[in-house]
């Protein structure tokens, strides 16, 4: 009887996770989004366009600067390729990779691509509430393939959407924070439309990325043919 308490507190804990799991992915999902990245002494725009089936699979396209246009990443379950038309090669991008910064930003291949999974590779718990919000810490489970050691997130109880979350190193230095704000609905589901990156180290200092939302389809049918390595030359035109 001492037990339930805390097993009933930890199964909270996993039905927050899924909710939210659920709701920035869909099904499925095609969005239009700008990234600005900010340096201290730079700000440069990006624009794409991603498809992807649940955490599984995923294609992005760069639309803009002119530059890096034609763009493309691909990944499949646990791999991710890229394809650059300036010199017409198809890349892998390793498992040692994931954690690299995607094209400059302040965010990782393995955020773009969502290669690892909250809901899988982390054990959850409930350390506290508000009236408006679930505050959840997340440990990664022993054998799970992660490089951070913590992080904290702090869940909207009205849409179940994260609003902030913290990430920290093994040794429990906060490394970098993200923020989740101006939730909309789009068709059935509501999404955060902007999105904040800021490091919080000493060597990035300055530093900023924000993800633009400017339109997503959820749970509509995808094109299959958008998820196999021919598609990123294919669609790269």
């Amino acid at each position: 009887m001492l037990l339930l308490p805390q097993i009933i507190y930890a199964e909270n804990a996993n039905d927050i996770i899924e909710k939210v799991v659920d709701n920035l992915n869909g099904k499925t999902a095609i969005m239009e989004i700008s990234m600005v990245v900010k340096t201290s002494r730079a700000e440069r725009t990006m624009k794409m366009k991603s498809y992807s089936i649940g955490q599984e699979k995923s294609f992005i396209k760069i639309l803009y600067p002119k530059k890096d246009e034609g763009i493309t990443f691909l990944k499949l379950d646990n791999s991710m390729w890229q394809y650059v038309p300036r010199i017409e090669k198809t890349i892998k991008i390793p498992a040692s990779m994931m954690l690299q910064s995607w094209m400059g930003s302040d965010f990782s291949n393995d955020d773009l691509v969502k290669e690892s999974s909250l809901s899988d590779d982390y054990d959850h718990a409930l350390i506290a509430e508000t009236e408006d919000d679930y505050n959840l810490e997340l440990h990664p489970k022993a054998d799970a393939a992660v490089v951070w050691g913590k992080i904290l997130m702090s869940v909207s109880k009205q849409y179940y959407l994260p609003v902030t979350v913290s990430y920290f190193d093994e040794d429990g230095v906060l490394i970098r924070e993200l923020l989740y704000t101006d939730v909309k609905a789009y068709g059935k589901r509501f999404y955060p439309s902007r999105w904040v990156m800021t490091p919080k180290t000493a060597d990035k200092k300055g530093h900023e990325t924000r993800i633009i939302v400017s339109d997503v389809i959820f749970d509509m049918e995808v094109d299959e043919n958008y998820f196999t390595k021919r598609a990123l030359k294919r669609f790269s035109r």
